[in-house]
C-alpha cells in the first residue's frame, strides 16, 4: 500500500468491494446477518473506518464458514446480533467514536474553563 493508496482510500475501497463479494456468495439469511453486523459495528468505527476493516474480515470469514458448515445464523450468532457486534468491538460497553469524542470535547472545556477561572 502506497502513501496515496492510504490518503485517498482506494485501498479500503478495493477491500469493501472484495467484502461484498464473498457476502453475496452467501445464503440469504446469511447475506441478512452480514447487512446487520455491518449496521451494527458502524459506531465503533473511526472516521476512516480503517480500523474496523479487520473485525468485519473476521465476522465474514464466520460466517462463511458456519454457512460451509450448514449452521444457521441463530446457531451460529444467536438472537442478539447487537450484542455480538458489540463483543467483536471490545466487548459489551465498548466505547463508540461518539463516546471518545465526547471524552474529548469535555476535556478540551475543562482545560479552557480552568484557564479561565484561574
Amino acid at each position: 500500500m502506497n502513501f496515496w493508496e492510504t490518503m485517498t482510500g482506494g485501498d479500503l475501497t478495493r477491500e469493501w468491494k472484495t467484502f461484498e463479494a464473498r457476502a453475496e456468495a452467501l445464503p440469504v439469511d446469511h447475506r441478512a446477518a452480514w447487512e446487520d453486523i455491518k449496521r451494527h459495528l458502524s459506531p465503533y468505527s473511526d472516521f476512516t473506518g480503517r480500523g474496523l476493516m479487520p473485525i468485519l474480515d473476521n465476522a465474514l470469514g464466520l460466517l462463511e464458514e458456519t454457512a460451509s458448515d450448514g449452521q444457521s445464523i441463530h446457531e451460529a450468532l444467536g438472537d442478539d446480533i447487537e450484542g455480538f457486534c458489540a463483543a467483536l468491538a471490545g466487548g459489551q460497553g465498548a466505547r463508540s467514536h461518539r463516546d471518545r469524542w465526547r471524552e474529548q470535547l469535555n476535556g478540551n472545556v475543562a482545560r479552557k474553563l480552568g484557564r479561565l477561572g484561574g
